[in-house]
């Protein structure tokens, strides 16, 4: 009799403790089911609630981040790393950054009659929050489809509650989260140069240089020659142990804006032109901003590929072939499309085959507006540039150019193509990576071009600096195709396709900054307004997807139409 009534009374004990429990867990259920917390910069989290479901199912339903009314190590870790967000490229305000002390002063001095409101709002902000934290890191905040790019990101889909799981039994929330960013070495050397130019636009003044009637020339007079010392010190492009040069502009400090041109996509002359000025002035917190949507498009690049991939990064004018450690292994200039009518898109595909000598058939648009005009005019343009007229079945039309052929190339019943050799656009080597656009690799007789500082000129397509290398980088799994081997296949007599054992993926990305080994921070102008298209789209907050863009420049695909994924069908997690 005793013992029941000692039972009974200690179940008495208990029962508050397990109502309060029951009524934490049904409250906590509820809030996770409405898809909406109040107390959210960005309350609306409807597409994360599977994720936080699977989460607090297997935990009851009960707190995940306090013991006792206080945070656990792993809610300090994160609060922590929400709070520094800055330094991955992200805002702190996304994940409610300057929310986090007033909660914690709350769970510590709970407001009367709101103990446990106070308590499960912090436990499910933190699992929103980290969540969103986690999502950014590892795929980025915009779905690249919504711009329009041949980018897919589905694959990167990251298991939330599985995360969550771990960071709540880890001793190292910092080394769990680190390694579920991108792992390339190019996007570590990019978020160091974020965290050195954060500190570098908090300790600017931002002066700006003055401007001159004539670009400044070396061993001129300049006004500005203290400022300009004092920002290419800060910027590293003139030593710190560097002597201070007199009031004229040279010496050292000629040598330094060289270095800064070099850095800034600019002609290395030393002259402080217009465009040197601009790049000079460019507030440093603008510096900060490429570094951060840099870092975003990053995140949108696979985890991993089936080989080192060719990689061509359109502001910078470059292409570079990896090697297994994703490192430049061969790097070379690039012709890329024009800014206003012929940009080249943004998209990725695998290359598949090499062509020696190829056929260039003259796409349709450049056809009418291009070529036919100078056909009418001089029937004897073709010849002279090794053009020839061919039906549907690439059959080669012999004859006199009448006023009937013009209409049925103004029509494309007609196509111009032209021959192989010297003069074929797209020079000796062609590389085939099928797409939409029908955008490819290929040489050019226009070498005169890649000496220029920026270089968009085609029509879309891309012409490479040094189309043999290239090619003997793409067959080096085939020994038989030696550099000899290569230069007679350039110089045969007939047209020569090379399949690839092993598809090679190529992408052709938009960042405006670049971070070599040496740890050299490189800088490019925002050509084709994609900078600013991001920018936008992260100013909206979440969710990101709502965002659109205006129509992208580059027009449509030569295919005819816009890609299918041209519209943003998957929704982030908020």
């Amino acid at each position: 009799m005793r013992t029941r009534f000692i039972v009974g009374f200690s179940f008495l004990l208990i029962l508050p403790t397990l109502r309060a429990e029951q009524s934490q867990a049904r409250n906590l259920r509820d809030l996770i089911q409405s898809g909406k917390l109040a107390e959210l910069r960005w309350p609306g989290f409807s597409p994360m609630r599977g994720y936080l479901t699977t989460f607090y199912e297997s935990r009851g339903y009960s707190p995940a981040w306090t013991r006792e009314r206080a945070p656990t190590i792993q809610a300090a870790a994160l609060i922590g790393l929400l709070q520094h967000a800055d330094k991955k490229g992200l805002n702190p305000e996304d994940y409610d950054g300057s929310r986090w002390t007033d909660r914690l002063a709350r769970l510590r001095r709970p407001r009367a009659d709101q103990a446990e409101e106070d308590l499960i709002v912090f436990d499910l902000a933190l699992t929103v929050c980290s969540m969103r934290y986690i999502s950014d890191l590892e795929i980025g905040r915009v779905n690249p489809r919504v711009f329009c790019f041949g980018l897919d990101t589905d694959q990167k889909e990251c298991h939330l509650a599985e995360v969550e799981s771990q960071l709540w039994e880890t001793a190292d929330v910092a080394g769990l989260v680190s390694g579920l960013e991108p792992l390339f070495p190019g996007y570590r050397r990019t978020e160091q140069a974020l965290e050195r130019y954060i500190e570098l636009a908090r300790i600017d003044d931002g002066e700006l240089l003055p401007a001159t009637k004539k670009p400044v020339q070396p061993g001129d007079a300049y006004p500005g020659i203290a400022r300009l010392e004092q920002l290419l010190r800060l910027l590293g492009d003139l030593p710190a142990e560097t002597p201070s040069p007199p009031n004229l502009y040279e010496g050292s400090v000629v040598d330094a804006v060289k270095h800064f041109q070099a850095r800034h996509g600019l002609d290395v002359d030393g002259r402080i032109g217009r465009t040197t000025l601009e790049q000079l002035n460019t507030p440093l917190q603008h510096r900060v901003l490429q570094l951060e949507l840099t870092l975003e498009r990053w995140r949108w690049v696979p985890s991993s590929f089936s080989r080192p991939p060719i990689v061509v990064n359109i502001p910078e004018f470059r292409l570079h072939a990896l090697d297994e450690r994703y490192e430049s292994e061969l790097e070379m200039k690039v012709v890329v499309g024009g800014a206003y009518r012929h940009q080249t898109p943004v998209f990725s595909n695998d290359m598949t085959s090499v062509i020696f000598r190829p056929y260039w058939i003259v796409p349709l648009s450049i056809q009418r507006a291009e070529l036919v005009p100078k056909i009418a005019k001089d029937p004897g343009y073709l010849a002279a540039n090794d053009y020839e007229i061919v039906d549907a079945h690439t059959n080669v039309v012999r004859g006199d150019v009448t006023a009937d052929t013009i209409q049925q190339l103004n029509s494309g019943k007609l196509q111009i193509r032209q021959k192989p050799g010297g003069l074929n656009a797209l020079g000796l080597i062609k590389f085939l990576f099928p797409n939409v656009y029908d955008v490819y690799l290929h040489g050019t007789p226009a070498k005169a071009l890649f000496s220029k500082s920026r270089r968009d000129f085609s029509h879309g397509c891309i012409r490479v600096e040094s189309p043999e290398e290239l090619a003997a980088w793409v067959l080096q799994d085939l020994p038989e195709w030696t550099p000899e081997c290569i230069r007679q296949a350039e110089n045969g007599a007939a047209t020569r396709q090379v399949n690839l054992p092993q598809p090679i993926p190529v992408f052709i990305v938009y960042g405006t900054v670049i971070v070599s080994r040496t740890g050299e921070i490189f800088f490019f102008d925002d050509i084709y307004g994609h900078d600013k298209s991001l920018a936008d789209a992260l100013s909206h907050g979440y969710p990101y997807s709502g965002w659109r863009p205006s129509p992208p420049r580059f027009g449509k695909s030569r295919a005819g139409s816009f890609p299918q994924e041209c519209t943003a069908d998957r929704e982030r997690v908020p």
